[in-house]
């Protein structure tokens, strides 16, 4: 039977895998597909999975429903999300698998422990005016062979430079008042040429109440972003940290978050 996986969850937080080595249904809670959850003990660890028809074709409702369930046993205990389509094709892949890497997936679970992540997503006008990095690169040629193209290099260089020195501030401006334990930050421009900072903020549990009262004043203060707040969330950009500086493991047991992983820095924007 294989096995569709959502996360990795310490196995003392489900009290009903005391008495049980064998998978244990959670309570009313169905994964992709409808399928019921389960628990499936693994050591010290509780692997969340549901039965899983290789044949299947997963769908953007999968992608919410592989959220949810990660959501759901969030509120439980600290987590590892697995890349969303994780799947083991039987028992002992499932078990070997995460043999192979308990100590790494205990110390992750140690890290991250008590702690969420709280997304951030930052719109200001692009500081470069209307014409963007594109329109540049479409201008024709002129003035001889190559002069127009090396002139658009120039003054791409230039704006690329203007965008990241005015991204780098906000991002300053958000880590001074938040004071996040960690964080995660990708800054693109978007197609109405605003620019978009998307900012993965790591605190601890107990303080998200702080955090969402700060957000309040910083957003209704600062007139010259438009702020969007969401979370608390599994401390999804941060397990991809945590084992991107680990050791190598099989493809299939790396809990990682579905999206691409963000920057540690902010990145050029074209």
């Amino acid at each position: 039977m294989a096995w569709y996986a959502y996360c990795i969850g310490e196995k003392q937080a489900f009290p009903e895998l005391a008495r049980h080595r064998k998978p244990v249904p959670m309570v009313s809670v169905l994964g992709v597909s409808g399928n019921q959850v389960f628990l499936y003990p693994a050591s010290d660890l509780a692997v969340i999975v549901s039965e899983h028809n290789p044949q299947e074709t997963l769908s953007q409702k999968s992608g919410v429903d592989h959220a949810r369930v990660i959501a759901d046993c969030f509120q439980h205990s600290t987590v590892l999300p697995f890349r969303f389509g994780t799947v083991f094709n039987d028992d002992e892949t499932l078990r070997k698998s995460i043999r192979s890497n308990q100590r790494q997936f205990l110390g992750n679970i140690d890290k991250l422990r008590g702690r969420a992540e709280m997304h951030l997503k930052i719109f200001v006008d692009d500081c470069c005016g209307k014409e963007s990095t594109r329109d540049l690169d479409r201008r024709p040629a002129s003035d001889g062979v190559g002069s127009g193209y090396l002139t658009n290099l120039r003054e791409t260089a230039a704006r690329t430079r203007e965008r990241q020195t005015r991204a780098r501030a906000i991002t300053f401006q958000m880590h001074r008042l938040f004071m996040p334990l960690d964080e995660e930050i990708s800054c693109r421009l978007t197609e109405n040429g605003k620019m978009l900072l998307d900012i993965a903020h790591l605190i601890d549990r107990k303080h998200v109440e702080r955090y969402q009262n700060k957000f309040a004043t910083t957003s209704a203060s600062m007139r010259e972003c438009h702020m969007q707040l969401s979370g608390p969330w599994p401390p999804y950009h941060f397990v991809h940290r945590l084992t991107r500086t680990g050791h190598a493991q099989p493809q299939p047991a790396t809990p990682v978050p579905g999206p691409a992983p963000a920057l540690a820095t902010v990145t050029a924007l074209a």
